[in-house]
Protein backbone atom coordinates (compact mmCIF):
# COMPACT_ATOMS: atom_id res chain seq x y z
CA UNK A 1 0.00 0.00 0.00
CA UNK A 2 2.81 2.41 0.91
CA UNK A 3 4.50 1.85 -2.44
CA UNK A 4 1.32 2.84 -4.29
CA UNK A 5 0.90 5.93 -2.09
CA UNK A 6 4.52 6.92 -2.66
CA UNK A 7 4.09 6.49 -6.40
CA UNK A 8 1.14 8.91 -6.37
CA UNK A 9 2.81 11.38 -4.00
CA UNK A 10 6.02 11.52 -6.03
CA UNK A 11 4.17 11.94 -9.34
CA UNK A 12 5.20 15.28 -10.79
CA UNK A 13 7.25 16.30 -7.73
CA UNK A 14 10.56 17.98 -8.40
CA UNK A 15 11.98 16.82 -5.07
CA UNK A 16 10.82 15.13 -1.85
CA UNK A 17 12.96 15.81 1.21
CA UNK A 18 13.10 13.11 2.21
CA UNK A 19 11.53 9.90 0.94
CA UNK A 20 12.61 7.97 4.04
CA UNK A 21 11.07 10.56 6.36
CA UNK A 22 7.89 10.47 4.29
CA UNK A 23 7.70 6.68 4.59
CA UNK A 24 8.09 6.91 8.38
CA UNK A 25 5.37 9.55 8.67
CA UNK A 26 2.96 7.50 6.55
CA UNK A 27 3.63 4.39 8.63
CA UNK A 28 3.21 6.29 11.91
CA UNK A 29 -0.04 7.84 10.67
CA UNK A 30 -1.37 4.39 9.79
CA UNK A 31 -0.27 2.83 13.07
CA UNK A 32 -1.73 5.62 15.24
CA UNK A 33 -4.77 6.15 12.99
CA UNK A 34 -3.94 9.85 12.99
CA UNK A 35 -4.05 11.93 9.79
CA UNK A 36 -0.96 13.85 8.78
CA UNK A 37 -1.07 17.67 8.71
CA UNK A 38 -0.32 18.92 5.20
CA UNK A 39 0.61 22.60 5.06
CA UNK A 40 0.29 25.12 2.27
CA UNK A 41 0.99 28.79 2.82
CA UNK A 42 -0.69 31.36 0.60
CA UNK A 43 -0.02 35.08 0.49
CA UNK A 44 -3.19 36.48 -1.05
CA UNK A 45 -1.62 39.07 -3.33
CA UNK A 46 -3.41 37.91 -6.51
CA UNK A 47 -6.83 36.37 -5.86
CA UNK A 48 -7.50 34.70 -9.22
CA UNK A 49 -6.36 31.08 -9.28
CA UNK A 50 -5.07 29.67 -12.57
CA UNK A 51 -3.76 26.22 -13.46
CA UNK A 52 -0.27 27.18 -12.33
CA UNK A 53 -1.57 27.55 -8.77
CA UNK A 54 -3.37 24.20 -8.90
CA UNK A 55 -0.16 22.18 -9.18
CA UNK A 56 0.38 22.29 -5.40
CA UNK A 57 -3.34 22.19 -4.62
CA UNK A 58 -3.80 18.96 -6.57
CA UNK A 59 -0.87 17.42 -4.72
CA UNK A 60 -2.56 18.31 -1.44
CA UNK A 61 -5.80 16.75 -2.71
CA UNK A 62 -3.92 13.47 -3.22
CA UNK A 63 -3.04 13.49 0.47
CA UNK A 64 -6.65 14.27 1.38
CA UNK A 65 -7.80 11.28 -0.69
CA UNK A 66 -5.47 9.18 1.49
CA UNK A 67 -7.24 10.47 4.61
CA UNK A 68 -4.95 13.32 5.66
CA UNK A 69 -5.79 16.91 6.65
CA UNK A 70 -4.84 20.03 4.74
CA UNK A 71 -4.14 23.24 6.61
CA UNK A 72 -4.14 26.28 4.36
CA UNK A 73 -2.46 29.25 5.99
CA UNK A 74 -3.58 32.56 4.54
CA UNK A 75 -0.67 34.89 5.14
CA UNK A 76 -2.56 38.01 6.08
CA UNK A 77 0.36 38.88 8.39
CA UNK A 78 3.20 37.80 6.08
CA UNK A 79 1.33 39.28 3.11
CA UNK A 80 1.69 42.72 4.61
CA UNK A 81 5.48 42.23 4.45
CA UNK A 82 5.48 40.77 0.94
CA UNK A 83 7.37 37.66 -0.14
CA UNK A 84 10.81 38.79 -1.38
CA UNK A 85 11.21 35.59 -3.43
CA UNK A 86 12.45 36.39 -6.92
CA UNK A 87 12.32 40.13 -6.39
CA UNK A 88 15.21 42.41 -7.27
CA UNK A 89 14.05 45.11 -4.89
CA UNK A 90 11.94 45.51 -1.78
CA UNK A 91 8.37 44.51 -2.50
CA UNK A 92 5.55 46.97 -1.92
CA UNK A 93 3.63 46.12 1.23
CA UNK A 94 -0.10 45.47 1.05
CA UNK A 95 -2.56 46.92 3.52
CA UNK A 96 -4.36 44.53 5.85
CA UNK A 97 -7.64 45.42 4.12
CA UNK A 98 -6.22 44.51 0.69
CA UNK A 99 -4.85 41.21 1.96
CA UNK A 100 -8.12 40.18 3.64
CA UNK A 101 -10.19 41.20 0.61
CA UNK A 102 -7.97 39.10 -1.66
CA UNK A 103 -8.13 36.18 0.76
CA UNK A 104 -11.91 36.01 0.60
CA UNK A 105 -11.82 35.21 -3.11
CA UNK A 106 -9.63 32.16 -2.49
CA UNK A 107 -12.26 30.21 -0.60
CA UNK A 108 -14.64 29.24 -3.39
CA UNK A 109 -11.76 28.67 -5.78
CA UNK A 110 -9.70 26.28 -3.64
CA UNK A 111 -12.76 24.18 -2.90
CA UNK A 112 -13.01 23.42 -6.59
CA UNK A 113 -9.97 21.25 -5.88
CA UNK A 114 -9.72 20.49 -2.17
CA UNK A 115 -12.09 18.48 0.03
CA UNK A 116 -13.79 21.04 2.25
CA UNK A 117 -14.33 18.51 5.05
CA UNK A 118 -10.61 17.75 5.18
CA UNK A 119 -9.43 21.35 4.91
CA UNK A 120 -8.78 23.88 7.65
CA UNK A 121 -8.01 27.51 6.89
CA UNK A 122 -6.16 29.81 9.26
CA UNK A 123 -4.93 33.40 9.04
CA UNK A 124 -1.39 33.49 10.42
CA UNK A 125 -2.12 36.76 12.20
CA UNK A 126 -3.95 34.54 14.72
CA UNK A 127 -0.62 33.66 16.33
CA UNK A 128 1.87 36.11 14.81
CA UNK A 129 0.03 39.25 15.96
CA UNK A 130 0.16 37.93 19.53
CA UNK A 131 3.95 37.60 19.58
CA UNK A 132 5.72 40.18 21.72
CA UNK A 133 9.15 41.68 21.12
CA UNK A 134 10.81 39.02 23.26
CA UNK A 135 9.24 36.32 21.07
CA UNK A 136 10.53 38.06 17.92
CA UNK A 137 14.06 38.35 19.32
CA UNK A 138 13.97 34.65 20.24
CA UNK A 139 12.81 33.76 16.72
CA UNK A 140 15.47 35.88 14.99
CA UNK A 141 18.17 34.23 17.10
CA UNK A 142 17.48 30.94 15.31
CA UNK A 143 19.09 32.04 12.04
CA UNK A 144 22.16 34.02 11.00
CA UNK A 145 22.52 36.86 8.51
CA UNK A 146 25.14 34.79 6.66
CA UNK A 147 22.62 31.99 6.13
CA UNK A 148 19.98 34.50 5.00
CA UNK A 149 22.39 35.85 2.39
CA UNK A 150 22.76 32.36 0.94
CA UNK A 151 19.29 32.89 -0.48
CA UNK A 152 19.73 33.65 -4.16
CA UNK A 153 17.63 36.82 -4.44
CA UNK A 154 19.12 38.31 -1.26
CA UNK A 155 22.62 37.34 -2.39
CA UNK A 156 22.23 39.11 -5.75
CA UNK A 157 20.82 42.25 -4.18
CA UNK A 158 23.58 42.34 -1.56
CA UNK A 159 26.27 41.98 -4.24
CA UNK A 160 24.71 44.84 -6.22
CA UNK A 161 24.46 46.97 -3.07
CA UNK A 162 20.68 47.09 -3.49
CA UNK A 163 18.64 47.63 -0.36
CA UNK A 164 17.31 44.71 1.70
CA UNK A 165 14.89 45.69 4.44
CA UNK A 166 15.12 43.94 7.80
CA UNK A 167 11.46 42.98 7.54
CA UNK A 168 12.30 40.95 4.41
CA UNK A 169 14.64 38.83 6.54
CA UNK A 170 11.70 38.29 8.86
CA UNK A 171 9.49 36.94 6.07
CA UNK A 172 11.01 33.43 5.76
CA UNK A 173 11.39 33.24 9.55
CA UNK A 174 7.75 33.91 10.31
CA UNK A 175 6.55 31.79 7.42
CA UNK A 176 8.68 28.99 8.78
CA UNK A 177 7.26 29.62 12.25
CA UNK A 178 3.81 28.84 10.83
CA UNK A 179 5.00 25.23 10.50
CA UNK A 180 5.98 25.24 14.19
CA UNK A 181 2.62 26.65 15.22
CA UNK A 182 0.52 24.04 13.41
CA UNK A 183 3.06 21.19 13.87
CA UNK A 184 3.09 20.50 10.14
CA UNK A 185 4.05 16.99 9.01
CA UNK A 186 4.44 17.92 5.34
CA UNK A 187 4.71 21.25 3.53
CA UNK A 188 4.10 21.52 -0.19
CA UNK A 189 5.15 24.41 -2.38
CA UNK A 190 6.74 25.44 -5.66
CA UNK A 191 10.48 25.13 -6.20
CA UNK A 192 10.78 28.91 -5.82
CA UNK A 193 9.65 28.50 -2.19
CA UNK A 194 12.52 26.15 -1.32
CA UNK A 195 14.25 28.55 1.09
CA UNK A 196 11.04 29.35 2.97
CA UNK A 197 9.95 25.71 3.28
CA UNK A 198 13.36 24.54 4.46
CA UNK A 199 13.24 27.31 7.05
CA UNK A 200 10.17 25.58 8.47
CA UNK A 201 12.12 22.32 8.78
CA UNK A 202 14.99 24.08 10.54
CA UNK A 203 12.76 25.95 12.99
CA UNK A 204 10.80 22.82 13.88
CA UNK A 205 14.10 21.17 14.83
CA UNK A 206 15.01 24.20 16.97
CA UNK A 207 11.61 24.01 18.68
CA UNK A 208 12.10 20.26 19.37
CA UNK A 209 9.47 19.10 16.87
CA UNK A 210 9.65 16.40 14.20
CA UNK A 211 10.74 18.09 10.99
CA UNK A 212 8.20 18.43 8.21
CA UNK A 213 8.77 16.63 4.93
CA UNK A 214 9.25 19.14 2.11
CA UNK A 215 7.67 18.43 -1.27
CA UNK A 216 8.70 20.81 -4.04
CA UNK A 217 6.54 21.03 -7.15
CA UNK A 218 7.89 22.43 -10.44
CA UNK A 219 6.78 25.74 -11.91
CA UNK A 220 4.17 25.30 -14.65
CA UNK A 221 4.96 26.79 -18.03
CA UNK A 222 2.22 28.89 -19.57
CA UNK A 223 0.36 28.26 -22.79
CA UNK A 224 3.15 29.94 -24.75
CA UNK A 225 5.60 27.25 -23.63
CA UNK A 226 8.17 29.91 -22.78
CA UNK A 227 7.40 31.64 -19.50
CA UNK A 228 5.95 30.70 -16.12
CA UNK A 229 2.15 30.71 -16.26
CA UNK A 230 1.12 34.21 -15.29
CA UNK A 231 -1.93 36.38 -15.66
CA UNK A 232 0.24 39.42 -16.39
CA UNK A 233 1.86 37.60 -19.32
CA UNK A 234 -1.49 36.46 -20.70
CA UNK A 235 -0.33 32.82 -20.93
CA UNK A 236 -2.61 31.54 -18.19
CA UNK A 237 -5.70 29.34 -17.95
CA UNK A 238 -8.03 30.37 -15.12
CA UNK A 239 -10.01 27.69 -13.33
CA UNK A 240 -13.07 29.95 -13.31
CA UNK A 241 -13.02 30.58 -17.06
CA UNK A 242 -15.84 29.17 -19.15
CA UNK A 243 -15.33 25.55 -20.34
CA UNK A 244 -14.83 26.50 -23.99
CA UNK A 245 -12.04 28.91 -23.10
CA UNK A 246 -10.28 26.36 -20.90
CA UNK A 247 -10.56 23.67 -23.57
CA UNK A 248 -9.37 25.96 -26.35
CA UNK A 249 -6.43 27.31 -24.38
CA UNK A 250 -5.24 23.79 -23.54
CA UNK A 251 -5.45 22.91 -27.23
CA UNK A 252 -3.19 25.88 -27.99
CA UNK A 253 -0.22 24.66 -25.92
CA UNK A 254 2.91 23.39 -27.72
CA UNK A 255 3.03 19.60 -28.12
CA UNK A 256 6.08 19.36 -25.87
CA UNK A 257 3.97 20.47 -22.88
CA UNK A 258 1.40 17.68 -23.23
CA UNK A 259 3.16 15.20 -20.95
CA UNK A 260 3.99 17.81 -18.32
CA UNK A 261 0.40 19.09 -18.22
CA UNK A 262 -0.92 15.53 -17.82
CA UNK A 263 1.63 15.01 -15.06
CA UNK A 264 0.99 18.18 -13.06
CA UNK A 265 -2.63 19.10 -13.77
CA UNK A 266 -4.61 15.85 -13.90
CA UNK A 267 -5.30 12.78 -11.81
CA UNK A 268 -3.93 10.44 -14.48
CA UNK A 269 -2.22 7.48 -12.79
CA UNK A 270 1.60 7.32 -13.13
CA UNK A 271 1.29 4.04 -15.08
CA UNK A 272 -1.00 5.67 -17.65
CA UNK A 273 1.42 8.58 -17.77
CA UNK A 274 4.14 6.19 -18.90
CA UNK A 275 1.86 5.01 -21.71
CA UNK A 276 1.26 8.61 -22.84
CA UNK A 277 5.01 9.24 -22.75
CA UNK A 278 5.65 6.17 -24.91
CA UNK A 279 2.99 7.20 -27.45
CA UNK A 280 4.49 10.69 -27.74
CA UNK A 281 8.07 9.49 -28.10
CA UNK A 282 7.23 6.74 -30.58
CA UNK A 283 4.76 8.86 -32.62
CA UNK A 284 2.18 6.08 -32.37
CA UNK A 285 -0.61 8.57 -31.74
CA UNK A 286 -1.40 12.01 -33.11
CA UNK A 287 -0.42 14.63 -30.46
CA UNK A 288 -3.68 16.44 -31.24
CA UNK A 289 -5.66 13.44 -29.98
CA UNK A 290 -3.68 13.38 -26.75
CA UNK A 291 -4.17 17.12 -26.40
CA UNK A 292 -7.93 16.70 -26.79
CA UNK A 293 -7.89 14.05 -24.07
CA UNK A 294 -5.90 16.44 -21.87
CA UNK A 295 -8.22 19.39 -22.53
CA UNK A 296 -11.31 17.30 -21.78
CA UNK A 297 -9.74 15.97 -18.57
CA UNK A 298 -8.90 19.47 -17.30
CA UNK A 299 -12.33 20.91 -18.15
CA UNK A 300 -13.97 17.93 -16.42
CA UNK A 301 -12.01 18.65 -13.22
CA UNK A 302 -13.28 22.23 -12.93
CA UNK A 303 -16.57 22.30 -14.85
CA UNK A 304 -17.89 18.73 -14.79
CA UNK A 305 -18.10 15.98 -17.39
CA UNK A 306 -21.18 17.27 -19.24
CA UNK A 307 -19.62 20.67 -19.92
CA UNK A 308 -16.36 18.97 -20.86
CA UNK A 309 -18.16 16.96 -23.54
CA UNK A 310 -19.89 20.11 -24.82
CA UNK A 311 -16.58 22.00 -24.90
CA UNK A 312 -15.06 19.24 -27.00
CA UNK A 313 -18.01 19.35 -29.43
CA UNK A 314 -17.74 23.14 -29.66
CA UNK A 315 -14.03 22.90 -30.41
CA UNK A 316 -14.66 20.36 -33.17
CA UNK A 317 -17.34 22.60 -34.68
CA UNK A 318 -15.03 25.61 -34.79
CA UNK A 319 -11.99 23.83 -36.18
CA UNK A 320 -13.39 21.05 -38.36
CA UNK A 321 -16.54 22.73 -39.57
CA UNK A 322 -15.36 26.37 -39.36
CA UNK A 323 -18.47 27.29 -37.38
CA UNK A 324 -18.97 30.19 -35.01
CA UNK A 325 -19.60 29.33 -31.32
CA UNK A 326 -23.20 29.37 -30.15
CA UNK A 327 -22.43 31.73 -27.27
CA UNK A 328 -20.21 34.72 -28.01
CA UNK A 329 -19.40 37.51 -25.55
CA UNK A 330 -20.72 40.90 -26.64
CA UNK A 331 -18.71 44.10 -26.61
CA UNK A 332 -20.20 47.57 -26.67
CA UNK A 333 -17.88 49.89 -28.60
CA UNK A 334 -16.88 52.88 -26.51
CA UNK A 335 -16.86 56.38 -28.02
CA UNK A 336 -13.13 56.64 -27.31
CA UNK A 337 -12.47 53.88 -29.84
CA UNK A 338 -14.56 55.55 -32.56
CA UNK A 339 -12.50 58.15 -34.42
CA UNK A 340 -13.22 60.37 -37.42
CA UNK A 341 -11.58 58.01 -39.89
CA UNK A 342 -12.97 54.79 -38.39
CA UNK A 343 -12.61 52.45 -35.42
CA UNK A 344 -9.12 51.82 -34.06
CA UNK A 345 -9.01 48.02 -34.15
CA UNK A 346 -5.92 47.92 -31.89
CA UNK A 347 -7.71 49.87 -29.16
CA UNK A 348 -10.79 47.72 -29.61
CA UNK A 349 -8.86 44.45 -29.26
CA UNK A 350 -7.01 45.60 -26.12
CA UNK A 351 -10.06 47.23 -24.51
CA UNK A 352 -12.06 44.05 -25.11
CA UNK A 353 -9.22 42.10 -23.43
CA UNK A 354 -8.58 39.96 -26.50
CA UNK A 355 -4.91 40.94 -26.23
CA UNK A 356 -2.82 42.11 -23.29
CA UNK A 357 -1.08 45.01 -25.00
CA UNK A 358 -1.07 47.21 -28.09
CA UNK A 359 2.06 45.44 -29.36
CA UNK A 360 0.42 42.01 -29.05
CA UNK A 361 -2.73 43.26 -30.83
CA UNK A 362 -0.61 44.81 -33.62
CA UNK A 363 1.34 41.56 -34.03
CA UNK A 364 -1.90 39.57 -34.34
CA UNK A 365 -3.19 42.05 -36.92
CA UNK A 366 0.02 41.96 -39.00
CA UNK A 367 0.08 38.15 -38.96
CA UNK A 368 -3.48 37.85 -40.26
CA UNK A 369 -4.84 36.72 -36.92
CA UNK A 370 -7.73 39.20 -36.87
CA UNK A 371 -10.92 38.54 -38.82
CA UNK A 372 -14.23 40.34 -39.12
CA UNK A 373 -17.05 38.07 -40.24
CA UNK A 374 -14.41 35.46 -41.12
CA UNK A 375 -12.50 37.84 -43.41
CA UNK A 376 -8.91 38.74 -42.56
CA UNK A 377 -8.16 42.40 -41.98
CA UNK A 378 -4.82 44.20 -41.87
CA UNK A 379 -5.80 47.88 -41.56
CA UNK A 380 -5.59 49.52 -38.15
CA UNK A 381 -8.61 51.74 -38.89
CA UNK A 382 -11.87 49.94 -39.78
CA UNK A 383 -14.55 52.07 -41.43
CA UNK A 384 -17.39 49.66 -42.20
CA UNK A 385 -17.79 47.69 -38.97
CA UNK A 386 -21.36 47.52 -37.67
CA UNK A 387 -23.40 46.15 -34.80
CA UNK A 388 -23.69 42.36 -34.93
CA UNK A 389 -20.36 41.82 -36.70
CA UNK A 390 -18.20 39.03 -35.32
CA UNK A 391 -14.53 39.65 -34.61
CA UNK A 392 -12.28 36.60 -34.40
CA UNK A 393 -8.83 36.86 -32.80
CA UNK A 394 -6.51 33.94 -33.38
CA UNK A 395 -8.20 30.56 -33.48
CA UNK A 396 -10.40 30.67 -30.41
CA UNK A 397 -11.40 34.18 -29.36
CA UNK A 398 -14.69 35.60 -30.66
CA UNK A 399 -16.50 38.85 -29.96
CA UNK A 400 -19.83 40.25 -31.13
CA UNK A 401 -19.81 44.00 -31.73
CA UNK A 402 -22.63 46.07 -30.30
Amino acid sequence: MFEEQLKLICKGADEVLSIEELKEKLKKSKKENKPLIIKLGLDPTAPDIHLGHTVVLRKIKQFQDMGHTAIIIIGDFTGMIGDPTGNSKTRKQLSKEDVIENAKTYYDQIYKILDKDKTKIFFNSKWLSEMNFEDIINLTSKYTVARMLERDDFKKRFQKHDGISINEFLYPLIQGYDSVEIKADIEIGGTEQRFNILMGRNLQKDYKQDRQVAIFMPILEGTDGKEKMSKSLGNYIGINENPNNIYGKVMSIPDRLILNYFNLLTDIHPDELESIKFNLESNTINPKNLKMKLAKEIVKLYCGEILAIKAEEEFENIFKNNKIPEIIPEFKVDKEIIEKDGIDIIKLIVTAKLANSNSEARRLLNQGGVKINNKKIFDIKIRDIKSGDIIKIGKLKFLKII
